[in-house]
């Protein structure tokens, strides 16, 4: 027997369950706050943030996932919806430079901000691409216009919504890989790779995904790249600050289990403890994998079946190797906040991540030391490091990461011992994320780091919806839903749900909120 215990008092907004507290669903709660719903935000880790969320060990803080903001516009936008101005909030920093991109023949490319001073550092790689270059960038405002801030600000889940954009798409191009762009108009390989590998940040083959994310080098120049004091964990403890002064809660260490049904609606969740949290509307930030194949388990799917999610092209796994050092702040003046170090042969390397499924002597390495910026990362005197290597997802079945991780970590510290000499001998903490990690940590299928590939036929329309065709009542945010992964990604699948949700409508008597079984 249940018994109901009602927790929203009379006349009050009606109650929305969001599950995951990453950013996409703390996102979604401010939103929905914004609009009058009384939000419940659960997540099974012990810090907000998801994939942002950060660990502390001996001092030495390690954001877990990223570390860059692109487009501060978005996360102003959400701050000014609930009525908050994002900078009282979050202290956020311009990088200058945002990264350097080191090439095996001692060449390298320097990303700072404005046209002009990207202009220079392209002309200094090659001169001969100069005129290109500019090509290459009127490109990418178009497309910038076109898919950032049109279709990817927008619902893309009815057949007519695609149709519509099918004649823009044929005009940009979109068939055509982001690498395969750049190849047509600067000839220099160093040149290419720096305008062409932005979709490996959120789990895209460069030269599979479409030119559309060229719009990446727009961002940048235009907008800059910014870091948030206190890491990305910042930005979500700010989140859950807002949540809560809305009347919303945010419940840490509270594991899922399924998704509950009334009426041929979604209607809330059960807890792993036994616990059901009662709901009118339901957002999943879970990955749309785990969604429908765990929590809607026992609920028959049209569409997004476990065999369709299974042919489905999932984006690469991550190893990530976080390490501080002892002593080392004044040390290593040529490793700046962010380095990005590519192997020897980058396309077959490429190729291995997601085709083939081989690992092999050759990675390229992202390298990010938040205390370049940000003195609080780690002990006075000390630093933070990690070290990202794309690897293939578990579906590859590349690796025996249990007893193979240390092995992989060898050749990692190998990469880095040029720009870091001595490092090892001062490492004091350190954690190893694998692709088994993703899986566990963050319930992502295959240990994938970015959920589904951001391929045209696995985006916009074709990607799973925000409002889920499966179950009325169940909506989706985060980095497997429309517009995509990437910081400004999942903020945005907030930004659609806010149009698509309506205010909650007001009642006599309020729904109840929680089900305890006696």
């Amino acid at each position: 027997m249940n018994q109901i215990i009602p927790q929203v008092p009379r006349q009050a907004q009606g109650q929305a369950l969001v599950i995951g507290a990453g950013l996409g669903g703390l996102a979604s709660a401010m939103r929905l706050g914004a609009k009058g719903w009384r939000v419940t935000v659960i997540d099974r880790l012990d810090r907000p943030g998801g994939r942002g969320s950060s660990i502390t060990d001996q001092g030495h803080r390690f954001d877990l996932g990223p570390t860059i903001v692109t487009v501060p516009q978005i996360l102003r936008d959400l701050w000014s919806a609930c009525g908050r101005d994002f900078h009282q909030d979050v202290d956020l920093r311009p990088l200058d430079p945002f990264y350097e991109i080191r090439f095996q023949d001692g060449r390298h490319f320097t990303m700072r901000p404005g046209v002009e001073a990207i202009r220079a550092e392209a002309a200094r790689l090659s001169p001969a691409d100069s005129a290109g270059f500019d090509r290459f960038l009127a490109d990418a405002r178009t497309r910038y216009d076109f898919g950032f801030e049109d279709l990817g600000r927008r619902p893309m889940h009815r057949l007519w919504d695609l149709i519509k954009v099918l004649p823009k798409f044929a005009w940009l191009r979109a068939d055509r890989s982001v690498h395969a762009h750049a190849a047509r108009r600067v000839t220099d390989p160093a040149l290419r790779f720096a305008l062409s590998f932005h979709p490996l940040f959120i789990g895209g083959d460069p030269f599979r995904v479409t030119s559309i994310y060229a719009l990446v080098s727009h961002l940048e120049s235009s907008f800059g790249v910014h870091y948030a004091m206190g890491g990305v964990q910042a930005i979500a403890d700010a989140m859950v600050r807002v949540i809560e002064g809305q009347g919303g809660t945010v419940r840490l260490q509270t594991d899922a289990d399924e998704i509950v049904t009334r009426d041929g609606r979604a209607a809330g969740v059960r807890l792993k403890t036994g616990e059901t949290l009662a709901s009118e509307i339901t957002i999943s930030n879970a990955d749309p994998g785990f969604t429908y194949g765990t929590l809607l388990r026992n609920h028959k799917k049209r569409r997004w079946t476990d065999k369709r999610m299974a042919r489905s092209r999932w984006s690469m796994g991550l190893f990530v190797w976080y390490f501080g050092t002892k002593g080392t702040r004044a040390m290593w003046p040529d490793a700046g906040h962010h380095t990005i170090l590519v192997g020897p042969h980058y396309r077959e390397h490429i190729r291995d991540l997601f085709r083939t499924g081989k690992i092999t002597e050759d990675m390229s390495l992202y390298v990010h030391r938040p205390t370049v910026t940000d003195p609080s990362a780690a002990p006075d005197g000390d630093d933070t490091f990690y070290a990202l290597s794309p690897v293939p997802h578990l579906g590859h079945d590349a690796a025996d990461w249990p007893t193979f991780t240390e092995t992989y970590k060898a050749r990692v510290a190998k990469m880095l011992e040029p720009m870091l000499p001595g490092f090892r001998d001062r490492i004091t903490a350190e954690r190893v994320f694998t692709p088994e990690t993703f899986q566990t940590r963050y319930n992502s299928p295959y240990g994938a780091g970015f959920s589904l590939e951001p391929r045209i036929f696995q985006s916009a329309w074709f990607r799973p919806h925000n409002v889920s065709e499966e179950l009325p009542g169940l909506y989706l945010c985060g980095a497997g839903t429309h517009p995509g992964a990437g910081v400004p990604g999942v903020i945005g699948t907030a930004e659609i749900l806010g149009h698509l949700i309506p205010e909650p409508a007001v009642r006599a008597t309020a729904p109840p909120v929680r089900m305890a079984a006696e």
